[in-house]
C-alpha cells in the first residue's frame, strides 16, 4: 500500500491534500499539534490512516516524527506545516518569529533531508514543500520574516531539484507557491487578505497535479503566476512598494 506523510494536516491546505491523497489510494500519516482535529480528519478518510501529534517548532519532535515513520514505506512527503504574522519588523514578537522560522524553515529542512536520503536509496519518491508566492518576491514589507522563510523554502527546493535532475534520479521535489488561500492562516497571522483567495481544495488539487507531473515550482493561481513573473522584471523598489501597500490593506481591514 502506498503511504504519504502530511504535516500541518489539521486544517486548510494540509487537510485537503491528505483527503486527495487518500482518494488516490494512499495510507496517509497526518500530523499537527491538534490531535482532535487530526482524529476528525482521520474519520473522514477511506483508507487506514495514522494520527501523530507533533509540534514541529521543536526540532527534537521533527526528528522523532521521522523515526516514527521511517519504516512505514513513505513515498510522498508533504511539508505543509507553517504560519505567518504581520506587522513592522521592529514591533513583531521575537519568540513568535523564531518559532515561525523553526516551523517554516527548520522543520522543512530536517524532514526533507532525512526522507530524501531514504527516497534516493530507493530511487523513488515525491516531496512537496508548501511555500507561498511570497517566496517568489524580492521581499515582504510588514511580513518580512514570513516572506524570508518562504524564499528559503523555494530556494532550497530549487537547489535540490537540480541536484536530483543532474543525478538522473527518479525522486522529485516541488514547491507549491499559492497566493491567498481561504484557510485559518489569517487568524494566526492576525490579518485579512487584501484580495480574494482560492479555495484550499483547489490549491491541494493543483499542488498534487504539479507534484506528480514533476514540476519544480507550482503556482496554482493564474493571477499570482502573472504577478510573480512580472516581479522578476520590475525594479525591486517598485515591487516592494506595491507589496507593502497590499500588506497594509490586510491590517486596515
Amino acid at each position: 500500500m502506498k503511504t504519504a506523510l502530511v504535516t500541518g494536516a489539521s486544517s486548510g491546505i494540509g487537510a485537503e491534500i491528505a483527503k486527495r491523497l487518500d482518494s488516490l489510494g494512499f495510507n496517509v500519516i497526518i500530523t499537527a499539534r491538534r490531535t482532535d482535529r487530526l482524529e476528525t480528519l482521520a474519520n473522514e478518510l477511506k483508507n487506514p490512516s495514522t494520527v501523530i501529534a507533533a509540534d514541529l517548532s521543536v526540532r527534537e519532535e521533527c526528528l522523532k516524527l521521522y523515526e516514527q515513520t521511517r519504516d512505514r514505506n513513505v513515498s510522498v512527503l508533504v511539508n505543509n506545516a507553517g504560519f505567518g504574522m504581520i506587522g513592522n519588523f521592529d514591533e513583531t514578537d521575537l519568540d513568535k518569529e523564531l518559532s515561525m522560522i523553526d516551523v517554516n524553515c527548520a522543520a522543512v529542512h530536517i524532514l526533507t533531508k532525512l526522507f530524501l536520503k531514504d527516497f534516493k536509496r530507493k530511487n523513488r519518491g515525491f516531496i512537496l514543500n508548501v511555500a507561498s508566492s511570497a517566496g517568489l518576491m524580492p521581499g515582504g514589507p510588514l511580513m518580512a520574516t514570513y516572506y524570508a522563510t518562504k524564499a528559503y523554502v523555494v530556494s532550497l527546493t530549487r537547489g535540490i531539484s537540480e541536484e536530483l535532475r543532474s543525478a538522473n534520479s527518479k525522486v522529485s521535489i516541488s514547491a507549491l507557491c499559492p497566493g491567498p488561500v481561504e484557510t485559518e492562516f489569517n487568524d494566526v497571522a492576525n490579518c485579512d487578505f487584501a484580495v480574494k483567495g482560492i479555495s484550499a481544495d483547489y490549491c491541494a488539487e493543483c499542488g498534487l497535479k504539479g507534484l506528480f507531473a514533476r514540476k519544480t515550482i507550482i503556482v496554482p493561481d493564474a493571477g499570482m503566476k502573472l504577478a510573480a513573473g512580472s516581479a522578476r522584471f520590475a525594479p525591486d523598489r517598485l515591487v516592494l512598494g506595491v507589496t507593502r501597500t497590499m500588506q497594509k490593506k490586510k491590517l486596515d481591514k
